[in-house]
């Protein structure tokens, strides 16, 4: 069992060397798994462009919930932010899967280990227990940047969240959903903290894409949303 890997059908959360009674991350039972080597059968992942060096990563079937993925290209590596569920070996490779937060890990751990991709994530994210069976060779607390795309950590929704910029894209996976809400599953007092952050760090710059965990959505329609509701619980 420990080199088994499963995947959740409902949420497309991976558990590496365990089949758990009820998946953690969704609840969904037993029954609703598959194998890591039945998915990559079934599923695989497709690209599509957003921008001239940002596209988005989706498995095809839809595969659950299903959450996206995307690929930075920068003038000389390759960065994942977030991770597909689905392995896929015909994938273009990456040097570096960086993370939102704990929710997305996918099949990063196999993505990894075939493309000798970096792994890196927030510490504060780092240490939960559905973080089990993946390997971060990266564990940082602080912003940084790396050939051009900008983190910051922002805390709220999870600990460790932390949102990408590169050139005109925003990356900010599920901490605002796509109705203009934000992600209720973590402490509202941190997260609307977390969202007055990102207003500050949108300032002065020029964007044309939010990318986000399953839309991809023009700036300046999104920033009237989010404007709006960041307005109205705050007064």
């Amino acid at each position: 069992m420990a080199d088994e890997q499963f995947v959740c059908t409902v949420c497309g959360y991976n558990m590496v060397g365990y089949l758990p009674d009820r998946c953690p991350f969704c609840g969904a039972p037993k029954e609703k798994f598959i194998t890591s080597e039945e998915c990559s059968a079934r599923y695989s992942v497709v690209e599509t462009q957003v921008t001239d060096h940002v596209s988005r990563l989706n498995s095809t079937p839809r595969l659950g919930l299903e959450h996206a993925a995307y690929r930075i290209r920068t003038n000389d590596r390759s960065f994942i932010i977030d991770c597909p569920s689905c392995f896929d070996t015909d994938l273009a490779g990456m040097d570096a899967i960086l993370f939102t937060h704990f929710h997305f890990l996918g099949a990063s751990n196999q993505y990894r280990e075939h493309f000798s991709a970096n792994v890196c994530i927030h510490k504060a994210d780092s240490r939960f227990d559905l973080c089990r069976g993946f390997t971060f060779d990266r564990t940082f607390e602080t912003g940084f940047e790396m050939d051009g795309i900008e983190a910051y950590h922002i805390d709220g929704h999870t600990p460790g969240f932390t949102c990408y910029f590169f050139e005109d894209v925003f990356l900010i996976c599920d901490y605002v959903f796509k109705s203009m809400m934000f992600n209720p599953y973590g402490p509202s007092d941190t997260t609307i903290a977390g969202g007055k952050r990102i207003r500050e760090l949108l300032r002065g710059r020029n964007l044309s894409k939010v990318c986000a965990v399953d839309y991809v959505m023009d700036f300046d329609e999104w920033i009237r949303g989010f404007d709006h509701l960041l307005d109205t619980l705050t007064g």
